[in-house]
């Protein structure tokens, strides 16, 4: 039954019946395609749900505790809370579908039940900032305190523009000092304003596109009137979740009812920072052992980002670490995906390969190593599922850029937007990387959803689930933001109740504490068994 989310006067056990309330929120630019502005958390999962073509009947499992009809969780304008309740709710809920259908097989009833799905609202909310809250015990000391990197924030551009750097990277960081004329080497002795008088020398735009073809990663500020009319907005569906058929559907079976699993669903990562790794973490947390095996590979010559990882790991063997660039490890990687014993002894695990390949790296930049979408299928001897997480949706030259939460957020005016709703002049961040966690859990669910596909025809089949962070902005916009100041007036989630939230658990780096994920199944534990440890431990091959 779903609750917390209809009027009293609706049955909430009818989800066809389910009303949207009146409008609440503000729409205050035009650009959306859809005013979602009166969609409760319940509306969002209904909408994403049934456009997924998903069994409508597994709606009345949801249980939403809290609502952000009362006002903002976090400080923003925008509804973060609605979005991290929906998002999780969704991804627990399709995982929920899978596993059904892992365990008992396709039911020949018309009717489907779902155990119930529960997740509260200010636990998933504190879960939108489970990188922030993730440490080692006991914390080590802390450094003295150096000021903010040099790089880090909004740099002011000529004619009153703005921009943000990326600079989490070295490459990214050396690359853009090198185009302001500055010295990499001395990084550390740089200031704010060192850097600040060398973007003022820029046009925000021309700066924006002089260090995207240099290989950095930098976005100019914009408005939502000026985003609106840049053809990359306009690329952007309206519906978050783009899944299609990238292969010729083989002859269809009825599979029975009591069909067992023939193997634990392989999961093979390759994605980075956050919204990639995040979604295998959800579906781990999910499809526990027996019921999946997930391996993160990374690559030994990227730079790691432990303070990231080290939360995004939970859940995964996530110490694999093979360079495409080496032919050897190429060929272990194609013996994970399409089975086989690759090219030595301890091979790729054999047996079929991975049901489902997710990678986030730059458009294009795989499929020009011969790992595009229909590389990795034709790998696969009985369908696979590919999962991809990009900055932008569509083709051109927008679809083929690299791009991360603070940049999206920069480039299609939420961050003047919030600025603008604060009362501020400029732009300002959102409190927590919003769209990097919900379009995490938007691509598990939409894997979730390719996954019940392939179950349902019984031919198995592969597909291609694609979601962007700036189609997860979009749809963030269009559920309207506070009105003026009022979404600034909370004080966000005291630390005493993050504490509740929270666990502590043995891991190969010390101890690790962590927040727990906020979605509850009846009758089945949530969680994570594994919990990361150093890069490279692990070795990349299947585990059965």
């Amino acid at each position: 039954m779903a609750t917390g989310t209809p009027p009293d006067n609706v049955d909430p056990g009818a989800p066809s019946a389910q009303p949207r309330a009146t409008k609440r929120f503000n729409i205050i630019h035009e650009g959306v395609s859809t005013d979602r502005s009166s969609f409760t958390p319940y509306d969002v999962i209904t909408e994403i749900w049934t456009g997924l073509g998903l069994p409508r009947d597994a709606l009345a499992s949801v249980n939403l505790p809290g609502s952000d009809d009362a006002g903002p969780v976090l400080p923003s304008s925008y509804r973060i809370g609605c979005l991290a309740q929906s998002t999780i709710a969704l991804c627990a809920l399709s995982a929920a579908l899978v596993r059904s259908v892992r365990t008992n097989g396709i039911s020949s009833s018309s009717s489907l039940s779902l155990p119930r799905v529960t997740v509260p609202l200010r636990h998933a909310t504190v879960e939108f900032q489970s990188v922030e809250h993730c440490s080692i015990l006991p914390p080590s000391p802390s450094p003295s305190p150096a000021g903010p990197p040099p790089l880090l924030g909004l740099h002011p551009t000529a004619s009153g523009g703005h921009i943000r750097i990326h600079s989490a990277f070295p490459h990214h960081r050396d690359g853009a000092l090198r185009l302001l004329g500055l010295d990499p080497s001395s990084h550390s002795s740089l200031t704010r304003a060192d850097v600040d008088r060398q973007t003022r020398r820029w046009d925000s735009k021309a700066l924006e596109s002089a260090g995207l073809a240099a290989g950095c990663a930098m976005y100019a500020l914009r408005t939502y009137a000026e985003w609106d009319a840049h053809p990359a907005s306009q690329a952007e569906p309206d519906f978050p979740i783009r899944i299609r058929r990238v292969d010729t559907p083989a002859p269809a079976t009825s599979p029975s009812p009591s069909r067992s699993p023939p193997h634990p669903l392989r999961i093979l990562d390759l994605t980075r920072v956050i919204a990639g790794p995040l979604a295998s973490r959800a579906l781990a947390a999910h499809l526990r052992p027996p019921l999946s095996d997930v391996l993160w590979l990374t690559a030994p010559h990227l730079p790691a980002l432990p303070a990231v990882d080290r939360d995004l790991a939970r859940g995964k063997r996530a110490s694999a670490q093979l360079d495409l660039r080496r032919e050897g490890d190429a060929a272990r990687l194609r013996a994970l995906v399409g089975g086989g014993d690759g090219d030595d002894a301890t091979g790729g695990g054999g047996r079929g390969g991975c049901d489902v390949f997710v990678q986030g790296y730059r458009p294009g930049s795989l499929e020009a190593r011969g790992w595009g979408v229909r590389d990795v299928v034709g790998m696969s001897s009985r369908g696979i599922v590919v999962g991809n997480v990009a900055a932008f949706s569509g083709g051109g030259e927008w679809g083929a850029r690299r791009g991360f939460d603070s940049l999206v957020q920069t480039c299609s005016g939420m961050n003047a937007s919030e600025a603008e709703h604060a009362g501020e002049k400029g732009g300002r961040p959102m409190p927590c990387q919003a769209l990097d966690h919900a379009t995490g859990y938007l691509l598990a669910t939409g894997i979730c959803a390719a996954l019940y596909r392939r179950a349902v025809e019984g031919g198995g089949g592969s597909y291609c689930v694609d979601v962007s962070l700036a189609g997860t902005a979009k749809y963030l916009r269009s559920l309207g933001q506070y009105e003026g100041r009022s979404g600034f007036e909370c004080e966000g989630i005291p630390a005493d109740e993050v504490e509740g939230y929270m666990e502590v658990r043995e891991s190969g780096l010390g101890m690790l504490k962590a927040v727990r994920h906020s979605a509850s199944i009846e009758g089945y534990e949530t969680g994570w068994d594994y919990m990361p440890k150093p890069l490279g431990s692990d070795e990349a091959e299947w585990q059965s």
